[in-house]
């Protein structure tokens, strides 16, 4: 009984700071569109109808990533992420995570959930950077629109120095962060 009264407790008190944080990011908000109004009066339609947007296609993309977050968390074992992503992944983790980033598509922001389930299921940091980047730049889609417009030759050698960026930038970020930090973000 003690104990459902500690877990009744945490979930109040994540409510709570979640409301908090909400509360804050609407203040921020409303900050920021008023320094628009008041310093650019006439960009700030432009610049509400832009953020309308977004925010209308967030609210409809999102839960159904969080709804797949959920399935993923419950399908797939912790043990499997860890041994493709995780630290003893080598050059198939990096694969991996290449081809885990190249194939959606979508923005970004639906990008950060999944790397924060896959750093919750010990992936690599490395390997969680790597997807994250080729999600940004190197998406298939994107990938075929360059060679229509700018050449295979332009597209590839991008592809190339942008994947080679991206896991010098991984491996660097692994290296830089403790083993104390890195506890803090897998935890």
């Amino acid at each position: 009984m003690e104990k459902n009264k500690v877990n009744q407790l945490d979930f109040k008190d994540k409510i709570n700071k979640g409301l908090l944080n909400t509360i804050k990011y609407i203040m921020i908000l409303t900050i920021i569109i008023l320094s628009v109004w008041y310093f650019f009066p006439n960009k700030t339609n432009s610049a509400l109808n832009i953020s309308s947007k977004y925010g209308l296609e967030m609210i409809t993309i999102f839960p159904a990533v969080l709804i797949l977050m959920g399935l993923a968390d419950v399908w797939i074992p912790k043990s499997l992420i860890n041994k493709y992503l995780g630290d003893e992944s080598g050059l198939r983790g990096i694969i991996i995570a290449m081809i885990l980033g190249t194939l959606p598509t979508g923005p970004l922001y639906i990008a950060f959930p999944i790397a924060a389930e896959l750093l919750r299921k010990k992936a690599k940091i490395s390997n969680v950077m790597i997807f994250l980047g080729v999600w940004a730049s190197l998406k298939i889609p994107q990938i075929s629109v360059e060679i229509k417009f700018l050449g295979i030759k332009f597209a590839t050698l991008r592809f190339i120095l942008t994947l080679a960026a991206l896991v010098i930038i991984g491996n660097l970020i692994e290296f830089i962060i403790t083993k104390k930090e890195k506890k803090e973000v897998l935890n």
